[in-house]
């Protein structure tokens, strides 16, 4: 009897291909260009509309929302980026717990509080004029994130483990608790010390803004300009972008922060440590 012929199986591997990874971890740029510019040219029409309606009272209201709206798109540009900072960590939550963590906004707030108390010490201790700019920021980014990541590892080992299994509502209720007593915390030691809600002092100079164009209004010209902290916010946003879709598409703990997000009883199955990867998610 003739031996059959067995035709070559194909392996299919589960690997992107680069091509593939730099589309997956690049496409977000594209669409978030899209959107920035979508939204700034809708926007702006309908304020352009509606002065346009309301210079019938006051002439001049159509001529000065012209010279002003390219500096309030700047604005509302450096403002978005800056809460996309925030936002990244707050999808990842959400993406991998389904979950509402009414918390997040005050971990970074205390992150902040952070760095505010290290310029804060630094002034007094009479190095802070003499510090370079850059070696400022470093110090108080990295104590403010390292505070800040340690705390949403705790808040999510102390209040939000020990109830994953238990009804939806409760762990938010959980989330709102700890949100207040993370502003309370806050306000305490404010409060308390020289830091202060509304404590001022000198911080390194970033140098002056940069001037992109001039609007002509009458005889005087009003410019459109961008500081270099906005420039800083926009920089860093895309960088996190970019690491954070290369984390997650293209490295081994971001195939099991997907395996988790999709079904977290398989996943340990599979042997990864659900418990490790949840934390990992919140720092």
């Amino acid at each position: 009897m003739a031996a059959e012929a067995k035709a070559p199986t194909r392996q299919v591997s589960s690997q992107r291909t680069p091509a593939e990874l730099l589309r997956v971890i690049f496409l977000p740029f594209g669409q978030l260009l899209a959107f920035v510019v979508g939204s700034a040219v809708v926007l702006s029409l309908i304020v352009v509309v509606l002065a346009f309606l309301l210079s019938r009272s006051d002439p001049t209201i159509f001529e000065k929302t012209l010279a002003m709206l390219p500096q309030v798109i700047i604005d509302g540009i450096v403002r978005g980026f800056l809460f996309s900072t925030i936002a990244l960590g707050y999808t990842m939550v959400y993406g991998v717990l389904e979950f509402i963590n009414f918390a997040h906004g005050e971990i970074f707030m205390v992150g902040g509080f952070v760095g505010t108390g290290v310029a804060y010490l630094l002034k007094q201790w009479g190095v802070l004029a003499s510090l370079p700019t850059l070696v400022f920021v470093i110090i108080a980014v990295v104590m403010g994130m390292t505070v800040s990541g340690l705390l949403a590892m705790g808040t999510e080992r102390l209040a939000y483990r020990p109830l994953r299994n238990a009804p939806r509502l409760v762990p938010l209720i959980s989330a709102i608790g700890m949100s207040l007593v993370l502003q309370d915390v806050v306000r305490l030691v404010a409060t308390n010390t020289p830091l202060g809600f509304n404590a001022r002092f000198e911080t390194p100079d970033f140098g002056k803004p940069y001037q992109l164009a001039s609007i002509p209004m009458g005889e005087r010209s009003i410019p459109v300009s961008i500081g270099p902290k906005a420039v800083v916010f926009i920089v860093a946003a895309l960088l996190m972008l970019l690491a954070l879709n290369y984390l997650v598409n293209a490295t081994r703990l971001g195939k099991a922060i997907r395996a988790v997000a999709q079904d977290r009883a398989t996943a340990s199955l599979m042997g990864i440590n659900v418990n490790q990867i949840i934390s990992l998610t919140f720092l």
